[in-house]
């Protein structure tokens, strides 16, 4: 795989020059040597690996080096994932432990169901969170613990944020409002608790529910999560920094609850586990230092690889200008640019870049998970998607690979005429149903609504779920809206989109069974007869450099 073709403007010799003049010999003979060396070297940079082996008996290093790349990175991605899982199912699961202990009556459902209508309600829950931070340690089954910052508590701050001033009478039908907003915040300190009337005597805490925009409650809590020992992991250290948000910036009387947290994950101060002495932990930092020096080999070889096509590039519309008097078409030219090529290049720098935030999160410097999962997962895809080429050597499997690359113009083409139809779509049924329809509340709700339909999911359900508060006349329009658009997309445009592909399936079908060379270079590379077992590729080839001299060679 990717061994590039020999230089086919080698320099100058001195067969070619005797003082200052071309080669003596006969116009035509050397016309002819120069054009069919060109032809060959043309068709050797054309050949698969096992065809270059052939011809010239160099072994395929660089197809090596891949398989060995999606080994190794595959292997990568796994220990990555398997340690990013441990990751977020332990933030979820401490996620969940914070709404139970501190969101009263919370039983396990959404929480954006869950809220508050009267003010008697507000207070309970604040102060019943309140109370179960201070009494922590005697609530949680957890490992959970206070922040301390030089040896004192961090403490529970409670924030209100309310209109500068209001003055609403709804009954006068009056208003008078300054929508500055203000901020106040009391902080309590977990040491010593209260019952819910002496907690909030000694709070003196009271909250004005017209100017009242919403309640932020922020606490710290400290972890360790234990269970990657069993993987044979350092655990690591986790600061939870917890806002239980009480939003009435709606003023509707539903005072909606939120529970947010951010996480900082860190290496502990001092740490012991029997029968660990951090091996593993510089096994799998010396494994991820050989995957970015494979693929940085990798990277070097492709870009030299592209940079020589690219070359032969030139070279070839240079020949054809000279002897000719033609010029290269732009398809003729890019299919010196190997497109396999550039999907590695791009893995290559994903895979680098990904596993090199692996190693600091190993090291404790990064906490960027998610930011490393889709670098290594990319990658991953570009490199498994890379086997479809060594598939392309074989006949059959060529022909799903032809049609991808034929039908791709005409695919793009049609996809951004039928994306006008569907952005029109999208955006009626956002503004008309969005209301009343949960599944068209917002543009990405609704994007991924109707990309369902298209494949024929949840369509009985989207009909039925039209909220009672819709009348009759949106009702009436949803029915229009959505039978026209499956009747358009399912019916229309999806069986055009298959038959775009299946049209070009067909046609290079026929193409490869009469053999048929579609294009100027091709043409020109089929004239040549020579075989890789034939042993005319063994010598360096006379390059055809004098077509791009003035002599009389393409005279």
């Amino acid at each position: 795989m990717m061994d590039e073709s020999e230089p086919l403007l080698a320099s100058r010799s001195e067969e070619r020059r005797l003082n200052g003049h071309c080669s003596s010999a006969p116009p035509r003979t050397l016309q002819s040597k120069v054009v069919e060396d060109f032809r060959r070297s043309l068709k050797y940079f054309f050949m698969n690996p096992c065809e270059k082996y052939t011809a010239r008996g160099r072994k395929p290093w660089k197809l090596m080096l891949q398989v060995f790349k999606i080994a190794i990175i595959t292997a990568q991605l796994v220990s990555f994932g398997l340690s990013n899982e441990m990751m977020v199912t332990f933030k979820d699961e401490n996620l969940m432990t914070f709404k139970h202990l501190f969101l009263k009556g919370y039983q396990d459902q959404r929480l954006g169901s869950y809220a508050l209508y009267t003010k008697e309600d507000v207070y309970d829950h604040i102060y019943y969170i309140i109370n179960g931070y201070i009494n922590l340690q005697n609530l949680t089954v957890g490992n959970l613990a206070y922040e301390s910052v030089d040896g004192q508590y961090t403490p529970l701050s409670v924030c209100q944020e309310f209109y500068r001033y209001s003055s609403i009478d709804p009954e006068t039908e009056t208003f008078d409002i300054d929508p500055h907003i203000d901020k106040d915040c009391i902080s309590i300190y977990p040491v010593q608790a209260f019952d819910g009337s002496g907690l909030g005597a000694h709070l003196n805490f009271s909250i004005d529910f017209k100017r009242l925009l919403s309640v932020n409650i922020y606490l710290t809590l400290k972890t360790i999560n234990l269970q990657t020992v069993r993987h044979h992991e350092l655990p690591d250290c986790y600061d939870f920094n917890i806002m239980i948000k009480f939003d009435n910036r709606a003023h509707s009387g539903k005072i909606k609850v939120d529970v947010e947290n951010d996480v900082r994950i860190y290496e502990c101060r001092d740490w012991n586990v029997e029968g660990t002495s951090g091996k593993n932990d510089y096994l799998l930092l010396s494994f991820d230092s050989v995957v970015i020096l494979a693929c940085f080999l990798s990277l070097i070889l492709c870009t030299r690889s592209v940079i020589n096509g690219l070359q032969l590039q030139f070279e070839f519309n240079t020949f054809f200008q000279a002897y000719y008097n033609k010029s290269v078409s732009w398809s003729d030219r890019m299919e010196f640019v190997n497109g396999w090529y550039i999907l590695i290049i791009v893995s290559d720098i994903l895979t680098i870049a990904g596993s090199g935030l692996k190693i600091g999160i190993q090291t404790k410097y990064l906490t960027n998970y998610d930011v490393c999962s889709i670098l290594l997962g990319t990658a991953t895809l570009l490199v498994w998607v890379g086997v479809i080429r060594y598939l392309g050597f074989f006949k059959k499997y060529n022909v799903l690979i032809l049609t991808l690359r034929g039908a791709f113009p005409n695919v793009i083409r049609f996809c951004c005429c039928a994306a006008m139809i569907y952005l029109g779509y999208c955006f009626c049924g956002w503004i008309v149903l969005g209301p009343y329809h949960d599944k068209f509340r917002t543009l990405s709700k609704v994007t991924e609504c109707l990309f369902s339909l298209i494949n024929g999911d949840d369509m009985y359900s989207t009909f039925l779920h039209l909220r009672n508060e819709a009348g009759y006349m949106v009702w009436l329009f949803s029915r229009i809206y959505l039978y026209s658009f499956i009747s358009l997309f399912v019916y229309m445009v999806l069986s055009l989109f298959i038959a775009l592909i299946t049209d070009t399936y067909e046609t290079i079908k026929h193409s490869q069974q009469e053999k048929v060379p579609v294009s100027q270079l091709q043409v020109f590379i089929a004239e040549c007869r020579d075989q890789p077992e034939s042993g005319r590729y063994q010598t360096e080839e006379e390059s055809a450099a004098c077509c791009l001299s003035p002599c009389y060679c393409f005279g």
